[in-house]
C-alpha cells in the first residue's frame, strides 16, 4: 500500500531534504585528488549528527557506513574505506537522513578534477535524465510516465538504464512502496496522488545495462567495466507537479 503524508509528516521530510542537500553539497566541495572516501563519509556523518538528525544507511541492513560512495564504473553502494580518488574519475555520492522518524534520500555524480567529455556527457545525461522524471510527476499521473521520460533520454543518448536497482516510495521507512523503474511503459504502474513521496534515481550506464555485485555484498558495478552515473532526488507528489525536497534553497 503507498501511503499518503499529511502536511506535517512532509514538513519533517522537507527537513531531513535540507540537511541531506547542505551535507551532500559540503561532500562534493571536498572530492580532490588524493582525498580517501572514508574521510569523505566522516563528514557526511558529522553534518548530519550536527543537523540534529542520523545517517539513515548506517546498519541499514548491516551497511557499515553513513554514504554509498561509488567510483567510476561502481554503479551504487560503494563502501567508503581507503581508497582514494583520482584526477579523471567520476565519483556518486548516495546518502540518506532520517529526522524525527522521517527519510529523505540523494544522490548525485561529481568529477575529480578534469575528465573526459565522454564522462561529462554522461554526467549530464544523467542528471536531465532525472530531471525529465521529475517533470512528469504531478497528481493523477501514471507512474510509468515517469520511467519511461527517464528511459527515453537516456537511451537516446546512446546509454543504457541499469535494470536490478530501482527507485522506491519513501516516509517513515528508506524503502517504501511503489518501486519507481527506471524504464518502462507509460500506462504502466499505480496513479500517483497527491502526498506520495517517492525517491526517483536513474543509474545510467555508458555501456551494457548489465551490472554483477563485487564480493563485499554491497558495490553494484558494471558487468563490461564503463563507467555509470547515479543521481537522485525525493520527491513531493503535489496537486500541481513535484515538490523536491532534497533541493538546495
Amino acid at each position: 500500500m503507498i501511503s499518503i503524508k499529511t502536511k506535517d509528516q512532509l514538513e519533517m521530510m522537507r527537513e531531513a531534504g535540507k540537511i541531506l542537500a547542505q551535507t551532500l553539497k559540503s561532500a562534493s566541495e571536498a572530492i580532490k585528488p588524493g582525498v580517501t572516501t572514508s574521510s569523505i563519509d566522516k563528514l557526511v556523518e558529522d553534518n548530519i549528527l550536527a543537523a540534529g538528525a542520523k545517517p539513515a544507511f548506517k546498519g541499514y541492513r548491516g551497511y557499515p557506513a553513513s554514504s554509498c560512495i561509488s567510483i567510476d564504473d561502481e554503479v551504487v553502494h560503494g563502501i567508503p574505506g581507503s581508497r582514494k580518488f583520482q584526477e579523471g574519475e567520476l565519483v556518486a555520492i548516495d546518502i540518506g537522513v532520517v529526522y524525527k522518524g522521517w527519510h529523505a534520500d540523494s544522490a548525485a555524480t561529481f568529477p575529480v578534477g578534469e575528465i573526459s567529455s565522454a564522462k561529462k556527457k554522461l554526467i549530464d545525461v544523467t542528471r536531465e535524465s532525472l530531471e525529465r522524471g521529475i517533470e512528469k510527476v504531478h497528481d493523477g499521473v501514471k507512474l510509468g510516465e515517469i520511467s519511461v521520460a527517464i528511459q527515453n533520454h537516456a537511451e537516446s543518448n546512446g546509454f543504457s538504464v541499469v535494470r536490478e536497482l530501482v527507485g522506491h516510495g519513501i516516509g517513515q521507512s528508506m524503502h517504501e512502496e511503489p518501486q519507481v523503474p527506471n524504464y518502462g511503459e507509460a500506462n504502466e504502474g499505480p496513479t500517483l496522488r497527491a502526498g506520495m513521496a517517492i525517491a526517483i534515481e536513474p543509474m545510467v550506464n555508458a555501456g551494457e545495462m548489465d551490472v554483477n555485485t563485487k564480493s563485499d555484498g554491497w558495490t553494484v558495478v558494471t558487468a563490461d567495466g564503463q563507467p555509470s552515473a547515479h543521481f537522485e532526488h525525493t520527491i513531493a507528489v503535489t496537486e500541481s507537479g513535484a515538490e523536491i525536497l532534497t533541493k538546495l534553497a
